[in-house]
């Protein structure tokens, strides 16, 4: 390979090679180089280009010039870029209006604050009346140890689309999350962590993945309670006036979620108390004023989403082709430009809808929040934050000065999947982070963290590097492109303090060295999952599981413990074809009893009193959870469908129609989801275990 690349490619954060999972060393081809380097603003394909992109690689590696947001560590002393300054002294205007005269000390590379920085927050820090924005974050996330000290909490999992509740129109709401939350405190859990409630494309319910969303800033208009800001009545009222009623029962009485006829009413329902709410009734007066505020304070990236909102449904109406942003007229691509403003005012009436249905989905998480709160949650609900967006979304559409294009984020090859995966999502530019001051990526965390009680981190090894490969190819074309995880882990502790919210650090898979061990100090729990847990012909001990993690029996990306037993998802793969070249059916199926001879003699070792987990499915279930809560982790999370001991998964990678993906729904009411012998006497248990 062309050396110069190559020593671009590192000036850049792009790494020219890679070690795979068995341990042999890779080397990126130079075409995907070249098009991973063009995504980053330095395209090579030209020696002019070439000589461009690496002057200004140079220029940006030497520059001393401060950028508009530092971060260090309380305890530390603040480390400064020179940017050609000749002061001596520091002005540090602090969060709460105190002004501290600082001295500056010259360091090998400028400067640094004599004092060392004690308060946490955002600062103001001024020298030659050039000012630039200090995080000083805690060591550490909040952490459960700080929620419930001496406790061992446990909790349950639930996809929101999959909790049934009254009027929900045939998918999951923010009222089955409460129901859920709510029933789940009275049997002692502390914890409901969720799948991913970012928003989706409201015109278009064929785009219902939950880890491809429109933006991570704003909320899944499908999920509204609304309930929580209206009264059944007049709910009532606006659907019989909008006609779903009968189109209400159909869809709630389905085993598998019909997403576009759900759409549809949920859509009719919507504008009928858009309307309602529009004809301004006296008593409304102070829901008016809290909808008004709600705008205010969402500010141009409210406006900006709600405005996208309306040009997709305006675009993607007249042309389904016309479905991304990236075919809409020119002058609409642009979410500054004088047309999209033009559109926004001569489209206000939709507009101030989608503002709407945000403040009505913001309310009803807040609700769901409180209330699971208030039924004795020690943490209560835990988002989910995915590790990227739809290209074709509002966030991609509004963001683009901190977005990549033409690269899409995945995993590198590995056994599971020879080439790789790419999962087709946008995410953050590294470049882009750091000249906005982290704005997008901490908007993110606050949108994350303003109504729940932790988030989960998805796919966290991002916050460091993240497999990134040319749109339009398969992940066996990317590379590894580093992020400044410093900065980005400090600013996921700091808003952890500042929110009160723990942070569970998604790390499964290949993971850099040091990674987990960089987490931990940090106070983010990493993720142990119970089949992933193996030595060879050994699953691990109750004891081996270490205290800084989350303990799961499974997670919506593999089979459910009673799934697993059955060997339900080797059918499914051996159906769609999905075994690797060289295995059969037969192969994995004599793999699978073997495991779970193994998985049994685990159990018998730290849950005795289970006298034969291979029985039943109901035996199963009951080890499985009764062993993750004898684990040392620091919180053991259920998910729901193995302690109601289902069978088929939410989610089998790889497929996307192939398998109903997001479709499943509980079979009962959320809160009578939890009532069944079974799921009694696994709470139970769990409580019991946790208590000891």
């Amino acid at each position: 390979m062309n050396e110069e690349i190559r020593a671009l490619a590192r000036l850049c954060g792009a790494a020219p090679d890679w070690t795979d999972h068995g341990g042999v060393a890779r080397q990126v081809a130079e075409a995907d180089l070249r098009r991973i380097l063009a995504a980053l603003g330095a395209p090579c394909d030209t020696p002019a280009q070439m000589a461009e992109s690496r002057a200004q690689a140079l220029r940006r590696a030497a520059s001393r010039h401060r950028p508009p947001l530092l971060t260090c560590e309380t305890g530390a002393r603040l480390r400064i870029p020179a940017d050609g300054t000749q002061a001596r002294f520091a002005r540090l205007t602090q969060e709460d209006g105190r002004v501290r005269d600082m001295r500056l000390e010259e360091d090998c590379d400028g400067y640094v604050i004599a004092d060392v920085m004690t308060r946490l927050g955002y600062h103001r820090l001024a020298i030659d009346d050039a000012e630039t924005l200090v995080a000083v974050a805690p060591p550490r996330c909040f952490t459960l140890e700080d929620a419930a000290p001496g406790a061992r909490l446990f909790g349950l999992t639930a996809q929101i689309h999959a909790l049934r509740s009254r009027g929900d129109l045939g998918a999951g709401t923010f009222a089955g999350v409460r129901a859920l939350a709510e029933s789940a405190a009275r049997a002692g859990a502390d914890a409901l962590a969720l799948s991913p409630s970012h928003a989706q494309f409201t015109a278009d319910a064929h785009h219902y993945a939950p880890y491809s969303p429109s933006s991570r800033l704003f909320l899944n208009a499908a999920h509204i309670d609304h309930g929580a800001t209206f009264a059944p009545a007049r709910i009532a009222a606006c659907a019989a006036r909008a006609g779903v009623a009968e189109a209400a029962r159909r869809l709630e009485s389905l085993e598998l979620i019909d997403w576009p006829g759900a759409a549809q009413a949920r859509r009719k329902l919507n504008a009928a108390l858009f309307e309602d709410f529009c004809a301004a009734r006296p008593e409304d007066a102070a829901l008016r004023e809290a909808f008004d505020a709600f705008r205010a304070q969402g500010g141009r990236a409210l406006a900006d989403h709600a405005t996208f909102e309306a040009l997709h449904a305006h675009y993607f109406g007249e042309d389904p082709a016309r479905w991304s942003w990236r075919s809409w007229d020119e002058g609409h691509r642009d979410a500054r430009s004088a047309q999209t403003q033009d559109f926004a005012r001569s489209h206000a009436h939709e507009v101030a809808l989608h503002a709407f249905l945000q403040w009505l989905a913001a309310r009803s998480q807040a609700q769901a929040q409180a209330r699971a709160r208030a039924a004795g949650m020690r943490i209560g609900l835990i988002g989910d934050l995915a590790v990227g967006v739809n290209p074709g979304g509002a966030q991609a559409w509004s963001r683009r000065a901190e977005m990549l294009e033409g690269v899409s984020v995945g995993a590198p090859p590995d056994p599971l999947a020879p080439r790789g995966q790419n999962w087709g999502l946008a995410t953050f530019s590294p470049q882009g982070l750091r000249d906005s001051g982290y704005d997008a990526f901490l908007a993110t965390l606050r949108a994350m963290m303003a109504h729940t009680g932790g988030v989960r981190i998805d796919h966290a090894m991002g916050l460091m590097r993240l497999w990134l490969a040319p749109e339009g190819e398969d992940a066996s074309h990317g590379a590894y492109v580093a992020y400044p995880f410093e900065d980005l882990l400090a600013l996921v502790r700091l808003e952890s303090w500042r929110h009160r919210a723990i942070v569970i650090a998604e790390d499964l898979g290949t993971f850099p060295p040091g990674f987990r061990e960089r987490l931990e100090r940090a106070g983010a729990y990493g993720m142990r999952v119970l089949q992933f847990e193996r030595d060879h012909e050994r699953f691990a001990r109750a004891d081996w599981y270490a205290q800084g993690v989350v303990a799961m029996s499974s997670t919506h990306d593999t089979p459910t413990i009673v799934g697993w037993r059955r060997g339900a998802d080797i059918a499914w793969r051996d159906a769609l074809g999905l075994f690797a070249p060289d295995r059969t059916r037969a192969q994995e199926e004599a793999a699978r009893a073997h495991e779970r001879v193994a998985l049994a003699q685990a159990f018998a070792q730290d849950c005795p009193e289970i006298a034969n987990p291979l029985a039943s499915d109901e035996a199963m279930a009951d080890a499985a959870t009764l062993f993750i809560a004898r684990t040392r982790a620091a919180l053991a999370l259920a998910p729901l469908e193995d302690v109601t001991a289902d069978v088929e998964q939410p989610n089998l990678p790889g497929t996307v129609d192939e398998h109903p993906n997001w479709r499943r729904r509980c079979d009962a009411l959320a809160e009578e989801t939890l009532a069944t012998p079974g799921a009694r006497r696994r709470l139970a248990a769990m409580a019991q275990a946790r208590r000891t």
